[in-house]
């Protein structure tokens, strides 16, 4: 099985504006694009107000734990429910785990995480 990575890239806002250009030109001369998946910060300290030691915990939790809800999570953890949800909630709006929502009884929000590693990658 082929091993998928997630990349988080530092860039200014100018070299991103600069990436959303060039996809708009290509798609307007009818060229494909290739699908970018990753995560970007326009800072290390942005960057690493997202991904704390203990959001990583979260993350590695989640991979190798596969818990069926948040709550499973906070326990296996060791972890407050509330702090576990909002270190959940928070790496979702970052992009870097996502949320399915199921109702078996009662509604439960299960963390998945589906990338391998998490690649940096910074402009010199």
């Amino acid at each position: 099985m082929k091993k998928k990575n997630i990349k988080i890239a530092i860039k200014s806002d100018a070299e991103i504006l600069t990436e959303i250009k060039d996809v708009v030109g290509k798609i307007e001369r009818g060229e494909k694009v290739k699908k970018h998946e990753g995560v970007s910060f326009d800072s290390i300290d942005a960057m690493r107000k997202v991904l704390t030691e203990e959001r990583l915990r979260v993350l590695r939790a989640i991979k190798k734990e596969h818990p069926e809800s948040v709550y499973e999570l906070a326990k296996k953890l060791k972890r407050d429910i509330k702090n576990t949800f909002n270190d959940v909630q928070f790496l979702a709006e970052a992009g870097l785990l996502e949320l399915k929502k199921t109702k078996d009884g009662r509604e439960k929000t299960t963390p998945l995480v589906n990338y391998d590693k998490i690649m940096l990658e910074i402009t010199v």
